[in-house]
């Protein structure tokens, strides 16, 4: 039988690559027709590959915490903002997937939203019960919960042999970011 499932792809892992991987299927599908909704949580820094994807018909881009720095240094009413706008994003990109209005959607750093409490889960928890047929979902992030473990059709861990952040060096443009 020859059907569409949508699976649910878990990227996770201390090492470089889950957002990169994520973007990539994003380009596949977008290469293909099929709508792209992209939730990035706790990022707000510009990327190039958000602004190549970004210029694609049929992928829309929706982030978080744009301005509000590190979840680790905010303040508590940076806190309350940022949680807000990630709780509008997911209802926005369930939305979506629920409306038939995306094929893929992806949820970058959607674990660390959630471990620091910067992400409603329940929302989450409930499309996973009940997930779109033939809608992908991608969800990325290091130390994801049991839950998300346990639901993933596909788990890919990266894991950081060598980094060139170890010796000293930043994050360079077109490279990293």
């Amino acid at each position: 039988m020859n059907r569409k499932l949508g699976l649910i792809h878990l990227y996770t892992g201390e090492g470089k690559g889950k957002t990169t991987a994520a973007l990539g299927l994003a380009l596949r599908a977008a290469g293909r027709g099929i709508p792209v909704v992209i939730l990035q949580f706790l990022k707000g820094r510009p990327t190039g590959e958000l602004a190549a994807l970004e210029r694609l018909p049929g992928v829309t881009v929706l982030r978080g915490a744009q301005g509000l720095g590190f979840a680790s240094s905010m303040t508590p009413d940076q806190r309350e903002r940022c949680k807000g706008r990630h709780d509008k994003m997911l209802r926005q990109g369930l939305a979506a997937a629920r409306e038939g209005r995306c094929g893929l959607l992806i949820l970058d750093e959607v674990t660390g939203a959630l471990s620091h409490r910067l992400l409603e889960e329940s929302p989450l928890r409930a499309y996973l019960r009940d997930p779109v047929p033939g809608v992908e979902l991608v969800l990325t992030g290091r130390d994801p919960p049991e839950w998300l473990l346990d639901r993933a059709d596909y788990v890919t861990e990266m894991k950081k042999i060598r980094h060139p952040y170890d010796k000293g060096i930043a994050a360079r443009e077109g490279v990293e970011y």
